[in-house]
């Protein structure tokens, strides 16, 4: 039974973490705000924490959110395209 137990909480964290990484990243930094203003309440963090809580939770994790790294869809530097046009002649 205890057994049990341990495994259903490991596969209920795995289904929150997959949900919290795929979710839009809108919806990721609302959700993070309302957990640090929960805990905040709740007495479990200060103020300052709270803040960085939310800012914590509210990163994403590399690639896949397209959310402020503007890796893609970017055009190519100047430097990029200099050595292209050097390279064409």
């Amino acid at each position: 039974m205890t057994q049990q137990i341990i495994v259903g909480l490991i596969v209920a964290l795995a289904a929150f973490y997959a949900v919290w990484r795929w979710m839009p990243a809108g919806w990721r930094r609302a959700a993070a705000a309302r957990l640090a203003s929960g805990s905040q309440r709740a007495g479990l963090v200060d103020a300052h924490r709270a803040q960085q809580l939310a800012a914590s939770l509210s990163k994403s994790s590399g690639c896949g959110s397209c959310d402020s790294c503007g890796s893609c869809g970017t055009p190519a530097d100047s430097s990029a395209q200099a050595r292209r046009s050097t390279t064409e002649r």
